[in-house]
This record gives C-alpha cells, structure tokens and sequence, in this order.
C-alpha cells in the first residue's frame, strides 16, 4: 500500500518541487496550503492569494489534490501577537521560528495526520537521520549551507521528527531549480519571497503603528554612563547593534547596545561595546533527551552567524546560560540562540538577556 504524504505548499518552487519528486518517487501526495494573513489587495507574502493560486495550479500539472486550511486567527494569535509584543517590549523577533512551531508542525501536521497520512512533508533544507540502534531521530543542516534552515526548526523533537520528511535537505538550491525546470514545473523561476510575509509595506515600523503601545512612546537615547544625548520616537524603532535611523549625529559611528523597556531608554555605544560573552536563554527546548548540567556545543545567535564554540548551562527547568570561548557582537534579546554539535541540531531556545564578563 503507498505511504500517504501531505505536503505543505506554499506556491513557491521549493515545496513544488518537494510534492512533484514525492508523487515521481510513488508515494500518495496530498498538496496542503495555509491560509495565514488576510493581504487586502496586496500581492502579499508567502500565503497570499497569488501563492495559494500558484500552489493550485503546480497540484493541478502534477496531478495531486490539494486543499487550502484557514489558520488565520492561530497565526494573527500566535505569531504576529508576538511579533508586536516583542517589538513593543524592546525585543526583535522571529516569527519563522514560531510559524514552523506551531502552524506547520503543529496544526498542519495534526490535520496530515487526520487524514491518514505517514507524513508531513515541506520544502525546508534541513535533514533528518534515524539511529536503527536506538530509534532517536537527528535534525541535521542541510548539504547547501547557503540555505541551511535548520536554525529556524530547533523546536522539532522525536514526536514531530518521526513525522516529518524533507526532500530538500540533501540538494542545493541550484539542483532544485532544475529539477523543477526538468520536471516542467511553473514556478521553476520563480523569486524566492523575502522578509516576514505578513509585512507588506515599507517597512515593519509602518505594520507595527497601528498596535503599538509603550513601543511608541516617546524616551531618552543615552550613552554608555546613562547620561541622555538624544530622544527617541519609541523603542520599537531600534534593534541591538543598529547603526542607522538613530535620529542624532556624535561625529563618529554609534550602535544601539541594549534597550530597556522599563526605562523606555535606547543605550548607544561604539562597536566595541556591542561585545558579550554570555547570555540567558528561556524556553529551552531539545531535539533529544535534555543534558545534564553543562555541555560544549558550538552556538548560533542568529540565522546568519557562525555557530562558535560556547557552553551550556541548564538552570532551572527550560532555562540556561550560554558562555561564550570568544565575545560576540550584538547578542539580541528575541533571537533564538540554537545549539549544535557538528551538523547535528540538539536544541535551542529564545535569548533573554546578555551579560559582559
């Protein structure tokens, strides 16, 4: 009997190709869209009308079903809510990891499942081993590092894993595109969507007014004493390591170092003083069983960091303390701070505060 996959289309050309290569390989593929954001008469983000049109018609040319499911209140709920709040509390967000967390491998996923399916299957580039030995299940990075995903699935365990398939994980992103030109695949070419997908003005400040409470409201810019040098317009406007948009001129460059709420003050520094060597983290989760006391990883602060050498600490249930071998520049509250060993995920969590040793 064929194993009955439910794919995650998004109407671009990585979760087309996935869906065209699973139906080529034999399996029963059932195409699945998330309806996640009402984009007005905007083309919109990666579920807007045009996505959900193109994932239709890629079903349609490699002859698999495919249903549209409504999550917008879970995601105007669970996402861009977070989104908003961390904005307003001096945090930057990242709303992809939450998406994968909880639309895709947690409502989508139990929809697959209510449908019978084996699997799950999305266009990320990432990777997923199985011990025979001992039936744990590994989240690795993908082969194309340019496009490795991985940081932005940490919250994946065993429960979720042994559910999952990622097609992509072993290819490159040029691979893909000819495949899905060989393949006779309308988005072949398609442009990637770039940014939050429920953004669609000019920036995240103009999407952001209209909810804002204390974010916008007006404080003092002070410097590295506490001493005030400027106003700002609101701490939602700024993110640790920040250089431009500061609204003053000091006659050499200047980055935003730390923002504090409480105070609604913006503190700025020169570069040297965006360096830390430890942070918090709360919310820690693991893709495996959770370690003793101390482990050497090698850390990512954000997607586009080199994860380097550091130490783990678990405190108290779902917190920890992450010592860094080097200090690193611009440590950002509301980032995730995600853990490896090799190109093995084991877990991560969401960075609270930075501390300088």
């Amino acid at each position: 009997m064929k194993k009955r996959i439910v794919v995650a289309m998004s109407g671009g050309v990585d979760s087309a190709t996935t869906a065209a290569l699973l139906k080529s390989q034999g399996y029963e593929v059932i195409g699945m869209t998330m309806q996640l954001w009402d984009y007005g008469e905007s083309e919109g983000g990666c579920c807007s009308a045009n996505e959900v049109c193109d994932a239709r018609r890629v079903a349609y040319e490699i002859g698999i079903p495919h249903y549209v499911v409504n999550y917008m209140d879970s995601f105007r709920k669970l996402i861009v809510s977070d989104f908003v709040n961390k904005y307003d509390s001096g945090k930057t967000p990242i709303p992809c990891v939450l998406c994968n967390q909880f639309m895709k491998f947690d409502f989508l996923l139990k929809r697959a499942l209510e449908l019978n399916a084996d699997f799950l299957a999305t266009g990320h580039y990432a990777r997923i081993s199985h011990s025979n030995k001992t039936g744990e299940y590994f989240l690795e990075r993908a082969v194309d590092s340019t496009k490795d995903q991985s940081y932005f699935l940490f919250t994946l365990g065993q429960r979720e894993l042994q559910r999952l398939i990622f097609p992509l994980g072993d290819k490159t992103k040029t691979e893909v595109r000819k495949i899905a030109k060989d393949m006779g695949l309308r988005v072949a070419a398609k442009a990637e969507s770039m940014g939050v997908c429920f953004i669609t003005g000019d920036s995240y400040r103009e999407f952001l007014e209209p909810y804002l409470d204390r974010g916008k409201i007006e404080g003092d810019v002070v410097d590295m004493e506490g001493n005030p040098i400027a106003r700002h317009r609101g701490i939602a406007s700024f993110t640790i390591g920040q250089r431009r948009g500061l609204g003053f001129a000091k006659g050499k460059p200047m980055y935003v170092v730390s923002i504090d709420a409480e105070r609604n003050e913006v503190k700025v520094g020169e570069e040297k003083d965006l360096y830390s060597n430890i942070l918090t983290a709360n919310n820690i989760s693991w893709v495996s069983e959770p370690p003793d006391g101390e482990v050497k990883v090698h850390s990512k602060i954000r997607y586009r960091h080199e994860a380097v050498p550091s130490k783990v600490t678990v405190t108290d249930e779902g917190q920890a303390t992450v010592s860094f071998l080097k200090p690193q520049k611009a440590i950002t509250p509301g980032q995730a701070v995600v853990f490896y060993k090799d190109k093995t995920v084991l877990g991560g969590g969401w960075i609270k505060e930075v501390c300088v040793q």
